[in-house]
């Protein structure tokens, strides 16, 4: 029995109806929907000891309204692969024009999430965040210009600065939303303690990429500053706090494209270039 038909057993016992539907995902994850339930199986590399805080994290009171509640709260084994059910959603389309995104809605579910008290959680590890560019980088495997003006730009990366360490999502984009009656974050597989501006990180690498429209950042941001979000601090400047994130993370989206690209003997297209374009500014800095 293939894993995809093991994840649609799974998801018949948690009363999902119909014919499994396999979702387009990370080539390491598998996610199939049957009906009203999803499951998914994780990463081979995630550590399903770490995993578990985090799902009950997601499935506490104190998350209630923010993030979405798994079905299960404990981590399933299935294949060796650590699985997880969750209740269906409806994703943000992407083929919707990114303007009428629901990018205030995101902020703002940041907002709540960040001032989530710690105390009121599972202990949780380290938010996943700063780890993801090192893999990005590390995952490169071919030595064209191109690769090592990303790797460059990724060695020439500062330090943080440390922050008081707050509930934070991790690996935060559109794609992290579902609405069930109104939006929600899903995913908890970086979730944990870190510094909150790594979340905000993604939206402000495409707007300094040249990505993202200056309306659609000034709104988002926005969002997140009048729900009393706490990662950028109380200077007039939030790039005191966002610099180094954005930097990071404009690397890490680079990386990305140069190993998709060779996975899929290509050029790069309009959206990478520009992000390896912006690791160049990064270099030139």
């Amino acid at each position: 029995m293939t894993l995809e038909a093991e994840l649609a057993g799974v998801a018949g016992a948690y009363g999902g109806t119909g014919t499994p539907e396999l979702h387009p995902t990370r080539t390491d994850v598998v996610v199939v929907r049957r009906g009203e339930v999803v499951v998914k199986a994780h990463s081979a590399r995630d550590d399903a000891g770490a995993l578990r805080p985090r799902l009950r994290a997601a499935a506490s009171a104190a998350a209630s309204g923010v993030m979405l509640a798994p079905l299960e709260p404990e981590v399933l084994t299935v294949a060796g692969r650590a699985v997880t059910v969750w209740p269906a959603g409806r994703p943000v389309a992407h083929d919707d024009d990114p303007v009428h995104a629901p990018w205030e809605e995101g902020a703002r579910l940041l907002a709540r999430l960040h001032a989530v008290p710690l105390t009121l959680l599972p202990v949780l590890p380290a938010a996943g965040g700063p780890a993801r560019a090192a893999r990005a980088v590390g995952r490169m495997s071919g030595d064209g210009p191109v690769a090592r003006l990303v790797r460059r730009a990724f060695m020439g990366l500062p330090a943080t600065d440390p922050r008081p360490g707050l509930l934070t999502h991790g690996d935060w984009h559109l794609g992290q939303l579902v609405d069930r009656d109104g939006w929600l974050l899903i995913d908890v597989d970086d979730l944990g303690v870190g510094d909150p501006a790594w979340d905000l990180a993604r939206p402000a690498a495409w707007y300094a990429a040249g990505l993202l429209d200056p309306d659609v950042w000034a709104r988002f941001l926005g969002a997140y500053q009048a729900s009393g979000g706490p990662a950028l601090g109380q200077g007039d400047d939030p790039w005191q706090r966002l610099d180094v994130p954005a930097r990071a993370l404009t690397v890490q989206l680079a990386a990305v494209a140069v190993v998709n690209a060779e996975r899929e003997n290509r050029e790069l297209d309009e959206v990478e270039y520009s992000l390896v374009e912006a690791c160049n500014r990064i270099v030139r800095a």
